[in-house]
């Protein structure tokens, strides 16, 4: 048994003062609130480690590279299948390793990997055809972060249209291979959750296959305009109502993004159960546009956060953006109360880590260490961290029970801001 004094913890009914935590096997065994200072002092704010439910690694390396002819989509997007195209399997391990640092020292504990880089660039499998999914295993027990493989279908070149060059590496041949490949991938320390990459590269006709995967079900939805006009003239439906229809919807489901979305299809999000999660610094970087985001929380529909293409990787930037963003689209302040942006942060069950998220009595020993005397935070109110602090306050991160970051430095890999500036170089170069 471990003991840790918080000077604050945010626990599930708010923030409190001196408080004892009690660990053991990695699990918080006991929450005592008005303890006596003894245990390991932790100085500051602690929070409940972050979950980031949208990540695509090797996007990281686009990071200030996508900004030529004033940055727009499709320069963005010519960046990213030139970058996805320079992939191999030590290559993307060494990136999604000092991606993955980066997300722990910014306070993030667990990491849902949406992953469609699967096979050799000209679209023929690796001899183990999973092994770019293990590179991101092997990543993510490096780095000391939790990680679900979400396992992305990707089978044409949008609607009706064949596979272009570089898409050949992110397809199987139908969703009946895509399924037999994922079903031959079983990591040791990682978790598995099945993708629709989105409806326009998963024909109709292929949608249930993956919609029977058991385990977390990720799909993009609605991300662009474009997506939407063109999928009600092919079929007539919104991307939401053809989900639905192929029983791709669901409890277990979370829609990526969700920014384009009619009444009719808030309404079959929050019937359905499906999630939703947002990646706020990444819409606004490709300009996407805004979600509906109180919309969907009032009609029930739960939220989470992902970082998406690390434009940034923050989740207090993530968490206050999703309240920011939704003042602007309404005019109005107070959309959001500071603890449902909170849980939205935390919300680690849309990945199939269900275990972490709260500081509680049975919940995983994940801890967050926040700075409240930095310039950022000095003089803010310990819930008010969430609208103050930035990743670079994080001091300490435990997860599982394992001190992951202590003060500020990651124990596990040694300046990972050396690995990851030395790999994306090496990349853009190669």
């Amino acid at each position: 048994m471990t003991d840790y004094w918080c000077e604050h913890a945010w626990l599930p009914d708010g923030v409190a003062d001196d408080v004892r935590l009690s660990v053991s096997e990695g699990v918080l065994v006991s929450v005592t609130k008005d303890a006596p200072r003894t245990g390991t002092i932790l100085e500051g704010l602690v929070v409940p480690g972050f979950a980031n439910g949208h990540s695509h690694a090797f996007h990281r390396a686009l990071r200030g590279r996508t900004h030529h002819e004033r940055g727009t989509f499709w320069t963005w997007r010519e960046r990213m299948y030139a970058l996805a195209a320079k992939l191999d399997p030590d290559s993307y391990y060494r990136l999604a390793r000092g991606v993955y640092a980066e997300m722990v020292l910014a306070g993030y504990t667990s990491v849902g990997e949406f992953h469609y880089v699967h096979h050799t660039p000209d679209g023929t499998p690796y001899a183990d055809p999973n092994e770019m999914s293990h590179a991101l295993v092997r990543a993510a027990d490096e780095a000391g972060i939790r990680l679900t493989v979400l396992d992305a279908c990707y089978l044409t070149g949008g609607f009706g249209r064949e596979l272009d060059d570089v898409q050949r590496r992110f397809a199987d041949a139908d969703a009946e291979a895509w399924a037999a490949r994922v079903e031959s991938f079983t990591p040791e320390g990682a978790r598995v959750g099945a993708a629709v990459h989105s409806v326009r590269a998963v024909p109709f006709d292929q949608l249930a296959v993956v919609a029977e995967w058991a385990g977390p079900l990720h799909v993009h939805l609605s991300e662009q305009q474009a997506e939407n006009a063109e999928c009600l003239r092919r079929h007539g439906r919104t991307p939401a109502a053809l989900l639905d229809d192929a029983g791709v919807l669901g409890p277990r489901t979370v829609a990526v993004h969700a920014t384009h979305l009619t009444p009719d299809d808030v309404r079959l999000l929050a019937r359905t159960g499906t999630r939703v999660c947002f990646c706020p610094t990444t819409e606004r970087d490709l300009g996407d546009g805004i979600g509906p985001a109180r919309v969907l929380a009032d009609e029930g529909v739960g939220l989470c956060l992902g970082s998406d293409s690390h434009a940034v990787i923050d989740a207090f930037e993530e968490a206050r953006a999703l309240e920011l963003d939704d003042r602007l689209a309404a005019e109005e302040r107070g959309r959001f109360a500071v603890p449902e942006l909170l849980t939205t942060a935390t919300e680690h069950d849309a990945i199939g880590w269900g275990e972490a998220g709260r500081i509680a009595p049975g919940a995983a020993a994940d801890l967050v260490v926040v700075d409240l005397g930095s310039v950022r935070t000095a003089g803010t109110e310990p819930a008010g961290a969430l609208f103050a602090a930035t990743a670079a306050d994080v001091t300490d991160v435990l997860i599982g029970g394992r001190w992951v970051v202590r003060d500020r430095a990651h124990q596990l890999i040694e300046t990972p801001e050396a690995l990851l500036g030395k790999e994306i170089e090496a990349l853009w170069r190669s």
